[in-house]
C-alpha cells in the first residue's frame, strides 16, 4: 500500500468543533487495537472520546492538530504544554487507513512543536501490546523508561494510618512543586493548577506537613509522594477516577502488590517512553496517561 506523504496530508490546528469527527475516530482506533488483543476498551463510547477531545482541543495549554486527506479528517494528536516536560496524546488514526504513515506525520507535527517551544523533554504512555506504535515511537527517538499497569480500583480501600488526605488549594502549590522537583527533577505545576480548579487535587499530610499530592486519579491525574506509604494513602483516598483506571509503575513492587492485595485488578500494560530530559524518580509516583 502507498505511504501517506506531507503533500497528500494536510496538518492543521484542531478546533473544538473538530471533536465531533475526531471523537468517533479516536474511539474506533483504540477499540480496534484493544479488541484485537482482548483488552477492555479505553473509552466506553464514542461520546466519551468526543468529550475528552473537545476538552483538549479547547484547552489553552494543549497544542492539538488534525490530519486531513482529501479534505476529510482522518486523525488527530495533542501535545500537553502545561509543564516543563510536554506530554503526547491521544494520537489516533482512522482504522480504515492505518499503516500508511499518518501516525508518523501526526507525531512529527507535535514533536516539531515541542522543539520550537524548547521543551526540556517529551513523554508519552504507549499501550505495551501495540507493537506498531512501540516501533514508531522508538524510531522517532523515544526510549523505554518504565513498565506501567493500568489498574481498576475497588470501591472499598483500606486507609493508611498516620496520614490525612484533604483537598488541595492554591496555597499548596509551592510545597507541591518542591516535592515534584525532588522526585522528578521538574515540576508539573500546570497540571496541578487544573486539578485544583477542577476539585480533583488532594494532599496527603503527615505530622502537619505535605508528604504527597495528586492532581487527580485515573488517566488524567498524576501523583507524587515522598515514599510508598504516602502514595498508598493517596490511593486509599482516591475518588472520581478518570478513564478506565489508575496507572501504577509496575517496578514499584511494594505499591503494585498492595494494590493487588486490596482488590485492584490489572486491566492492561503500558510503557512510559521519553525524549530529552529524564531523571530516574527519587520517590513514589503515579503517572497520568500523558506521562
Amino acid at each position: 500500500m502507498p505511504s501517506a506523504s506531507q503533500a497528500a496530508t494536510r496538518i492543521r490546528t484542531a478546533t473544538p468543533a473538530d471533536a465531533d469527527i475526531c471523537g468517533p475516530i479516536c474511539f474506533e482506533a483504540f477499540a480496534a487495537i484493544n479488541r484485537q488483543h482482548n483488552f477492555e476498551l479505553e473509552f466506553p463510547s464514542p461520546e466519551v472520546a468526543t468529550g475528552v477531545l473537545a476538552m483538549l482541543f479547547s484547552h489553552p495549554n494543549f497544542y492539538c492538530v488534525v490530519a486531513e486527506v482529501g479534505g476529510s479528517i482522518v486523525g488527530s494528536n495533542c501535545l500537553d504544554e502545561r509543564s516543563a516536560i510536554a506530554g503526547v496524546g491521544p494520537i489516533t488514526v482512522n482504522p480504515s487507513i492505518q499503516n500508511l504513515g499518518l501516525g508518523r506525520i501526526l507525531m512529527n507535527a507535535v514533536l516539531d512543536r515541542a522543539r520550537q517551544k524548547n521543551f526540556a523533554g517529551v513523554r508519552l504512555l504507549q499501550a505495551a501490546f501495540h507493537n506498531r506504535s512501540l516501533s514508531l515511537y522508538t524510531k522517532l527517538g523515544f526510549a523505554v523508561r518504565e513498565p506501567m499497569s493500568v489498574m481498576c480500583a475497588p470501591v472499598q480501600r483500606p486507609s493508611v494510618a498516620g496520614y490525612t488526605v484533604r483537598p488541595a488549594t492554591q496555597e499548596d502549590l509551592p510545597a507541591s512543586n518542591t516535592l515534584c522537583q525532588a522526585v522528578h527533577g521538574h515540576s508539573r505545576a500546570g497540571e496541578l493548577r487544573d486539578g485544583i480548579h477542577a476539585g480533583t487535587a488532594v494532599v496527603a499530610e503527615r505530622d502537619g506537613r505535605m508528604a504527597g499530592y495528586a492532581s487527580g486519579f485515573g488517566y488524567f491525574g498524576y501523583a507524587v509522594a515522598e515514599n510508598n506509604a504516602a502514595l498508598k494513602a493517596l490511593l486509599a483516598a482516591g475518588s472520581n477516577y478518570s478513564g478506565p483506571g489508575v496507572i501504577v509503575p509496575t517496578r514499584n513492587a511494594e505499591v503494585f502488590r498492595w494494590c493487588l492485595q486490596n482488590g485492584y485488578r490489572v486491566l492492561h500494560p503500558m510503557t512510559l517512553m521519553s525524549i530529552g530530559l529524564y531523571n530516574e524518580p527519587q520517590g513514589a509516583y503515579l503517572p497520568s496517561v500523558l506521562y
